[in-house]
C-alpha cells in the first residue's frame, strides 16, 4: 500500500520517539525484534507509522544504508498453518521488491522465481525462493525486515523446523537481514518447545500504552473523519479513559460518533456512556483473560489497593513490563471500572439467556446461514462492521461465539454452534 494512503505516514517524527528510536537502533545494528505488548494496544498502529513514514529510516536508522521493510500483517493469513504462512511471507516480500529501488532486471527475476513456486505448491521451494530473493536483496546492497505483525497467530501451527527455516535466512543473508515479530507475550513463551535459540530473533522491547501526546495525534487523525467537535476539557478525559490503548481510543471514537447529539459535558457522563457498551466491556475482557493466573491475582489485589510484594511483582512482571500496572494502579480507568465490577464465575446467574446485541447479530447470521460455513470475515462484516478497519481479535470472534453456544444450550435451542477449524462457523441441529 502507498505510504501516503496511510495516515499514519504523515504522524510528525515525534510520534512514539522512545519507542521508533529504539526499535531503529536495533535495526541499525542488525538485531532481531520481539515487539511485545498487551492485546490490541497499538503496534500495529506504531508500526504502519515506523514502515511507511518516508523519514524513519534516515532519522531512526541509517542516513547511508537503504533498508527494504517487509510488512507481513498475519491478520491477512485465513489459514494459520505454515504453508501458507509461507506463501504469504513470499508474496509481500515480492511485493515489498516490486516498490522498491531495485533494478528492473532484478525485480523481474524476482517476479519468475516467485511464479515458479507458487505454481509448484512445494514449501522448500517456497522457502527457497524467499532465500534468493533476498540474497539478490543483499547482493544489491539493501538490508531487508520482515515485520511479522501479530505472529503469535501462529502458535498452534509450530512445528519443530518453524524456527529453524527462519534462523536459516538470515545465516544464509550472512546476518544482513532481521526480523521483527509482534506479539502480547515473548517468543518464549508462545514457542516454549522449540530448540532453536530464540535470542537470535527476539531481542525483547516491550511496548506500552501510547503517551498523552501520541493519543492527541492519533485522535488528530481520526477527528476530522468523524466529524468530532469534542471541548477540550471532555477531550482530555477522553484520553485519560483510554489510557494509551488505541482499541479503546477507537471504540470510543466509534461510539461518540454513533451517539451524535448525546450533549456529553463531563467525564462522568462519558465513563457511564463507554462502560454501558458492549465493545468496550469485550475489550477490557480480552485484556483480562490474555493473562496468566497469577497476573490476575496480582492485578485485582492492585485494584483493591493492596500491597505488592517484591516477589509477586516479579512473578506478574508482564504486568509491569507491558504497562498495564502504571504508578501503582490499572493503567485505565475502563480496566479499573471493569474489574472492580466483575463478577466471580461461580456467582452469576444462570438463569439469563437473552442475547446482548452482538450475540444477536451473530446468531442471526449464522441462522440465515444455516448449515453452511460462516467465513470469520464474513462475521466481521455483519457482527462488527462499524468498526471493520480496525480489526477485530481472533479471541473477540472465539469469545463471542462461545458465549452464543452456552446460552443455546441454556435456552434448549435445537442448534448448536459447530466449529470449522481455521474457517469460521456454523450452525447445526444439535445433537441428541
Amino acid at each position: 500500500m502507498d505510504g501516503q494512503h496511510i495516515p499514519e505516514s504523515s504522524y510528525p517524527l515525534s510520534f512514539r520517539q522512545t519507542d521508533a528510536k529504539k526499535l531503529g537502533k536495533y535495526l541499525e545494528q542488525r538485531r532481531s525484534v520481539n515487539l511485545i505488548g498487551m492485546r490490541r494496544v497499538g503496534i500495529s498502529n506504531f508500526l504502519r507509522f515506523f514502515l511507511h513514514h518516508p523519514e524513519i529510516v534516515p532519522t531512526y536508522i541509517s542516513d547511508q544504508q537503504q533498508h527494504l521493510f517487509i510488512p507481513v500483517d498475519l491478520n491477512d493469513l485465513i489459514e494459520r498453518e505454515i504453508y501458507p504462512f509461507w506463501t504469504l511471507a513470499l508474496k509481500r516480500l515480492v511485493d515489498a521488491c516490486e516498490t522498491s529501488l531495485l533494478p528492473d532486471e532484478t525485480k523481474e527475476k524476482v517476479n519468475a522465481l516467485f511464479l515458479t513456486s507458487i505454481q509448484s505448491q512445494d514449501l522448500f521451494l517456497v522457502i527457497d525462493t524467499i532465500r534468493k530473493t533476498l540474497l539478490m536483496i543483499v547482493e544489491k546492497g539493501m538490508y531487508p525486515t520482515f515485520f511479522f505483525i501479530r505472529f503469535d497467530r501462529l502458535q498452534d501451527a509450530f512445528n519443530p523446523s518453524f524456527f529453524d527455516n527462519l534462523e536459516g535466512l538470515y545465516d544464509a543473508t550472512h546476518e544482513r537481514m532481521s526480523y521483527v515479530f509482534t506479539s502480547y507475550r515473548s517468543l518464549d513463551s508462545i514457542f516454549p518447545s522449540t530448540k532453536t535459540s530464540l535470542s537470535v530473533f527476539a531481542q525483547q522491547m516491550y511496548v506500552a500504552p501510547a503517551s498523552e501526546k501520541d493519543m492527541e495525534i492519533v485522535f488528530g487523525s481520526y477527528r476530522e473523519r468523524y466529524h468530532l467537535d469534542l471541548s477540550p476539557d471532555l477531550e482530555k478525559a477522553l484520553f485519560g479513559l483510554v489510557a494509551g490503548n488505541i482499541q479503546y481510543l477507537q471504540l470510543a471514537l466509534i461510539l461518540l460518533n454513533e451517539k451524535k447529539g448525546t450533549g456529553l459535558s463531563e467525564e462522568k457522563e462519558l465513563l457511564k456512556l463507554l462502560l454501558a457498551d458492549e465493545r468496550i466491556t469485550l475489550e477490557s475482557e480480552e485484556l483480562w483473560e490474555s493473562l496468566t493466573k497469577e497476573e490476575k491475582n496480582v492485578l485485582l489485589d492492585v485494584v483493591k489497593g493492596k500491597t505488592i510484594s517484591e516477589g509477586e511483582k516479579a512473578k506478574a512482571s508482564y504486568l509491569w513490563d507491558t504497562g498495564f500496572v502504571v504508578g501503582g494502579k490499572v493503567f485505565s480507568p475502563l480496566l479499573e471500572e471493569y474489574l472492580l465490577h466483575k463478577e466471580p464465575e461461580e456467582s452469576k446467574k444462570k438463569e439469563t439467556v437473552h442475547l446482548t446485541r452482538k450475540e444477536h447479530l451473530l446468531f442471526v447470521l449464522l441462522e440465515s446461514h444455516l448449515g453452511d460455513i460462516c467465513e470469520r470475515e464474513e462475521i466481521i462484516e455483519s457482527v462488527w462492521p462499524e468498526y471493520k478497519e480496525f480489526g477485530v481479535s481472533d479471541w473477540a470472534i472465539d469469545r463471542l461465539v462461545a458465549r452464543v453456544r452456552v446460552k443455546l444450550r441454556e435456552q434448549k435451542s435445537p442448534y448448536e454452534i459447530v466449529t470449522v477449524r481455521t474457517r469460521g462457523y456454523k450452525l447445526a441441529t444439535a445433537k441428541e
